[in-house]
């Protein structure tokens, strides 16, 4: 269990390190998120922090968020997210603080979590990287097709799970153990190495890693 900080994705960029090498990374804003909420076992069953990221507009922003934010004393927020934290972390924060960026590092290794790109409704080729059949004489109009899709009389049914055409993107993605190349608390900037999931302007999550390498 550990905080996942909320981020939005600028684009990506290139860096140099001392070497001269260079570095493809993710540049990520990385405004203060502020604590909204403590979820606590007596009362919700369970720990968890919940934090907001950026400021919504009064006039936007429903009576239900005003009353929730004004409660916690905070401005309401863009977006609101709760982090499963264990018990100890719990009494470190108090409602109404904000987690800055520099609770990473340079060379830390994290996760990060987003909403990969929607792409629509995709046939296998594209989405399982089925081999196209060959165009010579004799093959019509099947040459992007998956083929037969189940057995004959027995069982008489398609059986599950097999790989067809279908909805591709727009869920949920981790990538996994990722370098944090740089940390700019001043201009609250996060810079990843590679890139992550989502398009620009996308929320991703970024908490440290649960594979990072010795």
């Amino acid at each position: 269990m550990a905080i996942e900080f909320m981020c939005r994705k600028i684009g990506m960029t290139q860096l140099f390190n001392e070497e001269g090498e260079c570095i493809p990374v993710t540049v990520l804003d990385a405004q203060p998120n502020r604590i909204v909420q403590k979820k606590t076992p007596e009362r919700d069953g369970y720990c968890a922090l919940q934090l907001g990221y950026g400021v919504r507009a009064e006039r936007h922003a429903t009576k239900a968020l005003l009353g929730h934010a004004k409660k916690a004393n905070v401005p309401p927020a863009k977006v609101l997210r709760e982090s499963r934290v264990s018990a100890e972390e719990l009494e470190q924060y108090e409602v109404g603080g904000e987690i800055a960026v520099d609770v990473f590092s340079a060379g830390q290794r994290v996760d990060v979590i987003g909403t990969s790109k929607g792409k629509g409704y995709q046939g296998v080729v594209r989405r399982h990287g089925f081999s196209i059949k060959k165009r010579t004489h004799g093959t019509h109009e099947v040459f992007r097709h998956g083929g037969s899709i189940g057995p004959g009389s027995y069982p008489g049914r398609v059986i599950k799970g097999l790989r067809m055409p279908g909805h591709m993107g727009d869920e949920r993605v981790t990538t996994l153990n990722i370098e944090v190349v740089r940390v700019d608390p001043e201009k609250r900037l996060l810079f990843v190495r590679g890139g992550v999931p989502g398009h620009n302007d996308a929320m991703v999550r970024v908490r440290p890693s649960v594979r990072a390498r010795a």
